[in-house]
């Protein structure tokens, strides 16, 4: 399997979407009446994120299983995040009808169809763009991955929500954290640096890992030289990482949670990483 340049190795996560569907369903099963009202993100509570995830499986099945290409395109002059986000909100206003108990038993079923599209997807075939990864098309195997993200932050929102931690066990976050980092060539793109020159990023405890990127002639790319010296390093640990990659906290923040060492100025710029659309 052969590294791309922007997004490194490849990570196969296809066998992670029915575990990670069976612990959103538990959460949502222990959730209180009242847990369903607090707000998750903003503008959104618990219930208007779980019908964000019902409509991002009927997305996903509708174009990549059914090949349905339903409603209207972008508005004149939209960015593809706009265009996002007004689809997302259109979806959660006309579905807030829907109780609780009705998206939970539709979760579980739609669940089910993703974990099955996804298995039997080949990895290296094309397949959506992923913007905050600088790839369109990207590798089916990026866009698998890009997608369990989104589920994963979505239950840690509805966990915090709740009054309960992130869930950082190795199992779910691990693979979640190496597809955030996938994101750092891009986040450098306009960073000037020597060839040769090397950033990177430490996240501490067992969901981590270090990921390093080398500035080469046509701009930075992952790099599996892990023991070669960098030029700027930032430590931090998982709750930090997940969070700065999807704006839970910004890099301010994110400064006070991490130790910078080296070159600070690329330190810094490696503590811009978004892995979310904006």
């Amino acid at each position: 399997m052969d590294d791309h340049p922007l997004l490194g190795p490849v990570i196969d996560v296809r066998s992670r979407f029915a575990a990670e569907r069976a612990a959103l369903l538990s959460l949502l099963h222990s959730l209180e009446p009242g847990d369903w009202e607090a707000p998750a993100v903003p503008g959104w509570s618990v219930r208007d994120l779980a019908a964000h995830l019902l409509g991002d499986d009927y997305g996903r099945l509708a174009g990549r299983r059914d090949g349905h290409r339903p409603g209207p395109g972008p508005e004149p002059g939209a960015t593809v995040a706009q265009t996002v986000h007004r689809e997302n909100a259109r979806w959660v206003d006309g579905t807030r009808r829907i109780s609780p108990a009705a998206l939970t038993g539709t979760l579980e079923l739609t669940g089910r169809w993703v974990a099955d599209l996804w298995r039997d997807t080949d990895l290296h075939a094309p397949s959506l763009g992923v913007p905050w990864a600088g790839v369109d098309p990207a590798p089916a195997w990026f866009d698998c991955a890009r997608e369990l993200t989104e589920y994963w932050t979505h239950r840690q929102q509805i966990r915090l929500a709740a009054g309960l931690p992130a869930d950082l066990s190795p199992e779910a976050a691990g693979p979640v954290l190496d597809t955030f980092l996938r994101a750092l060539p891009y986040t450098l793109r306009d960073t000037a640096a020597v060839p040769g020159t090397r950033a990177r990023v430490v996240v501490d405890g067992p969901a981590g890992g270090v990921w390093t990127v080398v500035r080469a002639g046509g701009g930075w790319a992952h790099d599996r030289a892990a023991a070669a010296e960098a030029a700027a390093t930032v430590r931090m640990d998982a709750d930090t990482a997940w969070l700065l990659c999807t704006r839970g906290i910004g890099p301010g923040e994110a400064a006070g949670r991490s130790v910078l060492t080296g070159d600070r100025a690329l330190a810094a710029a490696c503590r811009r990483i978004v892995s979310i659309l904006r």
